[in-house]
């Protein structure tokens, strides 16, 4: 459930880079400067996947070595 709440986000975040004409500071965007926005973006969510990823690794090892040593 978590991971569907951050991929709607990302989408959005994604789709409102792509769709914008003018930024907040009044620059229009060019689609090299939609490019950027959307890796500053990609590198945002890289964080949680990677976090998640990690705990993932973890958990599963922990259960391996736990359901190992019961038998």
């Amino acid at each position: 459930m978590v991971n569907l709440f951050w991929l709607i986000l990302f989408m959005a975040g994604t789709a409102f880079v792509w769709l914008r004409k003018i930024d907040g500071s009044g620059a229009i965007q060019t689609p090299e400067a939609k490019f950027i926005s959307f890796i500053v973006l990609l590198i945002a969510f890289a964080f949680p996947f990677i976090i998640q990823s990690v705990w993932l690794f973890i958990n599963l090892s922990i259960r391996y070595y736990q359901k190992k040593e019961k038998h």
